[in-house]
């Protein structure tokens, strides 16, 4: 396990860190490789990131940016992380970036993922930077504690990079990325704030498996620099 904290004084000076630290990776992608790819997580918590980032100066005709897991839903549906990032992420100086679907118009996501997978493969891989989020269960993307599909997810030889699921915790089909597809990323971020979610993070750690806990199958087998601000 390689878990390093960055503890900041406000989720603001943490914002204001983690776009630095962004735009560096990402520079250095292009410098080095040509284009970038990051891979960002839904929700509240990196609103404020992402609209920092969209007025920050970078060639972002040359980032290409996708999700760790959409929800199954149409795009002008209020839970569909495409429209969140869309309208917040990929607005301003980096309108220019190039967003990589990963929902389809088919109705059910089982009958998605062969098409998801090879949008992402049109991205730059190892993606340079993910960005993850963590749910009060342990959840991350949407590999979801104890779920039908959870095995599948955390499976480090299935050889797939997308999968379906069916949460039964919480609503809405998604498509999420699997284990070994979140793991090949240059530099991983778990973006938290409040103590509460750092403690599920520290509890998780200590005493569950990683089917009761996903997030703790990133912590056990990648480099993760926690993000974390009260």
């Amino acid at each position: 396990m390689a878990l390093t904290t960055l503890s900041f004084e406000s989720p603001d000076a943490l914002t204001n860190a983690f776009a630095e630290d962004l735009v560096s990776i990402l520079e250095t992608g292009i410098k080095t490789r040509g284009r970038a790819s990051l891979v960002v997580s839904g929700g509240r918590t990196p609103l404020a990131l992402f609209k920092q980032l969209s007025n920050t100066d970078l060639p972002w005709d040359k980032v290409d940016i996708t999700l760790a897991d959409e929800r199954w839903v149409s795009e002008d549906h209020e839970a569909s992380n495409t429209s969140l990032v869309k309208n917040n992420l990929i607005q301003n100086k980096a309108a220019a970036a190039r967003f990589v679907e990963l929902r389809s118009d088919v109705e059910d996501a089982n009958d998605g993922i062969n098409l998801a997978e090879r949008h992402l493969a049109s991205m730059s891989q190892p993606f340079d930077a993910l960005i993850l989020g963590m749910g009060e269960d342990g959840h991350t993307a949407s590999l979801f504690p104890c779920s039908e599909q959870v095995k599948d997810g955390l499976d480090m030889s299935s050889g797939r990079t997308c999968i379906a699921v069916q949460p039964t915790t919480a609503p809405h089909q998604r498509i999420s990325l699997t284990l070994p597809a979140l793991l090949n990323s240059r530099h991983i971020f778990l973006h938290l704030t409040g103590e509460k979610k750092k403690q599920v993070l520290l509890d998780a750690i200590d005493n569950a498996t990683e089917a009761q806990k996903p997030i703790t199958a990133v912590v056990n087998r990648a480099p993760v620099t926690l993000m974390w601000a009260p």
